[in-house]
């Protein structure tokens, strides 16, 4: 079992696939580590050596922000986005969607369940 970035990779499966499970790594991040290591994408997990995880754990310690560090800097824009008082922030702060969709139908992602209105039925 590699664990790389405090998160246990799964090992059957194709290193850029298993490299996903980090949070903050996408496909095309993926690619570009497996590149960057020179190790083939079509290469599984267990079929790797100590040092080839290990050259991968430092890679993207190196280059990216992942788990942990990633999540709370995200927070820390939400947050400052609210504190600031702005457009974002208010939809933040009241929980309804952030990027202009409509609310009037849809949005029950966001919005929780539907709440029934008392005396509205006619």
């Amino acid at each position: 079992m590699a664990r790389i970035a405090g998160v246990n990779i799964p090992t059957g499966k194709r290193v850029p696939i298993a490299l996903q499970y980090i949070h903050g790594i996408g496909a095309e991040s993926a690619q570009k580590i497996c590149d960057a290591v020179k190790i083939e994408a079509s290469r599984r997990v267990n079929e790797l050596s100590d040092a080839e995880v290990l050259a991968i754990r430092e890679h993207i310690d190196a280059n990216f922000t992942v788990e942990g560090d990633l999540r709370r800097e995200v927070q820390m824009n939400v947050k400052r986005l609210m504190d600031l008082g702005c457009y974002r922030g208010l939809r933040h702060r009241r929980n309804l969607p952030v990027r202009g969709q409509r609310t009037h139908t849809n949005a029950r992602t966001r919005k929780g369940p539907a709440k029934a209105i008392a005396g509205k039925k006619k």
